[in-house]
């Protein structure tokens, strides 16, 4: 028997229990009260909570719906979704808010489901898995989660990124090179979906090939959000893990890190040095892209800014546990700077804890926590709540070529943009990720190197023209041999669905033939069609880029 006929046989000899009037009156009111949690919040125009719900992190997307709702529980979500649908409002899903495009705030969305009151987090022991509701943010996960039983999921660095897109993204962060993408230890998801004869109801998909929702399950594993219903919890559990006990479930962080913040100002760097660093930086992650590699456990985010912010950054985790490890991080660092034509001494601190310095780089051996507390709150980026900005992204299977780095080059030296920053991310990818196959999850990009952001944030609404033609600009010039779009191929392989752009469905800026939703999912796309067909008929949750029946 599979373990989801196991689970469906418990749960109906529980529910025959119950109809059966074997579990007592009393217990039961009390559950359902318990289920039912805090009414549901409903914000209006006129209430002053108003203009702090309708927008996220992104200023440039402002939207006016006729009410913000705020659940706790999922038999909230079914009623408010089945409202909405009983008077043909147009819906939205918010979690951490941090989209990067208006698929969650924009001038047709009329009800805006908030979901940052269904957060909470706890060990489910009848499905031996660690539940997750889909408003919770990654920070409250990890603490969580390694507070109460000594394990994570390798998710994002950002500390207020929301669960509940982030993780049907696929979910990539800090620990995946070592323990593969956040969806790789999925174990179920729920969903409020709407049928074809418009009644709304919650379904749990497992990843046991022979749930019958099975394939409502792959869909979430890649898809992004706000495609087939709304998420309301996930169940995590390692593949393959075995036993009762929680701390064995999931993965194990490092009981240390070593964390590295390097800056290099841009009046330390030639153009040769640029390119020897971007060129030392793609053949290092071909080098080190396979799970033999010494550097499988060490995640590197190298930001070429540009020049009117100062500095080159980079940001590097190690698992300090690991014998060679000041030597390897050392080595790394080392090789940095060499390229750059810099002269520096690394050095990475050898006792537990304390901090090594160097003109470049600051080195510090930090407990696993407080190292993603760090690094998920460092940015200014992450944590302003009142900036604009425009984002595109690029897989890579090979480095940048010579021509493409001259490119960047060129963008990052021009004359200064009204920006806080602007520039390129470009972190390692690799390692565990490339275990699993293209098909096995949504997430089809599984060989890729590194997952490079072009970016750029400001304050003013009178700079949006400047700062989005930058963006524009660099992207379609470095990959102009492409049709302006990272086609997948030998070099690159398409775009990161958490990480949306809508002018790759815009003839004037994807001159290739791949369509949009071919650069997102490549041939998986269209398997999302078919769960779309099946699971949301009537089209119900949509935004620009949603998947097409």
């Amino acid at each position: 028997m599979s373990s989801f006929s196991r689970r469906r046989a418990l749960l109906s000899t529980a529910g025959a229990a119950a109809g059966a009037g074997l579990l007592p009156a009393p217990a039961a009111a009390a559950r359902e009260a318990a289920a039912a949690g805090p009414g549901p919040v409903s914000v209006k125009p006129d209430d002053a909570r108003y203009a702090d719900l309708i927008s996220g992190l992104n200023q440039r997307w402002v939207a006016a719906p006729e009410r913000i709702v705020l659940p706790t529980t999922t038999r909230q979500v079914v009623e408010l979704v089945q409202d909405a649908v009983n008077r043909d409002k147009r819906i939205s899903i918010r979690g951490g808010g941090h989209c990067f495009e208006d698929f969650v705030f924009n001038s047709e969305v009329e009800v805006v489901i908030n979901m940052s009151r269904v957060n909470r987090i706890h060990f489910d022991p009848e499905r031996q898995a660690f539940a997750v509701e889909g408003g919770a943010t990654l920070l409250n996960v990890y603490e969580t989660l390694y507070e109460g039983w000594g394990v994570t999921i390798p998710g994002g660095a950002c500390y207020s990124v929301g669960v509940g897109g982030h993780v049907s993204g696929g979910g990539y962060g800090m620990l995946s090179r070592t323990h593969g993408l956040t969806v790789d230890h999925l174990d179920a998801v729920e969903v409020v979906v709407v049928d074809a004869s418009g009644r709304a109801r919650s379904v749990v998909a497992g990843r046991d090939p022979d749930d019958p929702n099975h394939d409502l399950f792959w869909a979430h594993t890649g898809a992004g959000g706000g495609n087939f219903g709304v998420i309301t919890k996930y169940w995590f559990r390692t593949p393959g893990t075995t036993g009762s006990a929680p701390g064995a479930l999931l993965p194990t962080p490092p009981a240390e890190v070593f964390v590295t913040m390097a800056s290099w100002p841009w009046e330390d760097v030639s153009k040769a040095g640029f390119t020897a660093l971007l060129e030392f930086y793609g053949s290092w992650l071909e080098r080190h892209k396979d799970v033999t590699s010494p550097y499988r456990d060490m995640c590197v985010w190298l930001m070429p800014n540009h020049q009117s912010t100062g500095d080159i950054a980079l940001i590097a985790q190690l698992d300090a546990t690991l014998p060679d490890a000041p030597r390897l991080l050392t080595d790394f660092l080392t090789g940095l700077n060499r390229a750059l034509g810099v002269s520096d001494t690394p050095g990475v601190p050898e006792a537990t804890g304390g901090t090594h310095r160097s003109t470049y780089a600051t080195t510090q051996r930090l407990p696993w926590l407080r190292a993603t507390r760090y690094v998920g709150t460092s940015s200014p980026t992450q944590t302003d709540p009142n900036m604009r900005g425009k984002h595109k992204s690029a897989y890579h299977r090979r480095g940048f070529t010579r021509q493409q780095i001259e490119t960047i080059y060129e963008h990052l030296t021009r004359s200064p943009q009204s920006a806080r920053i602007a520039g390129l991310v470009i972190p390692s990818t690799g390692g565990r990720i490339a275990e699993v196959g293209p098909a096995a999850t949504a997430v089809a990009q599984r060989d890729s190197i590194m997952k490079v952001t072009y970016e750029t944030y400001w304050y003013d609404e009178s700079d949006d023209a400047a700062n989005i033609a930058w963006v524009r600009g660099v992207y379609g010039d470095v990959y102009a041999a492409t049709g302006g779009v990272p086609v997948p191929g030998e070099r690159t392989d398409g775009c990161y669905v958490n990480y949306p752009d809508s002018d790759i469905g815009d003839p004037r800026y994807n001159r290739s033939s791949v369509p949009w939703h071919d650069l997102y999912f490549k041939g998986n796309y269209r398997r999302l069609q078919e769960v779309k067909r099946r699971w949301d008929p009537n089209d119900v949750f949509r935004h620009r880029q949603s998947v097409r029946a």
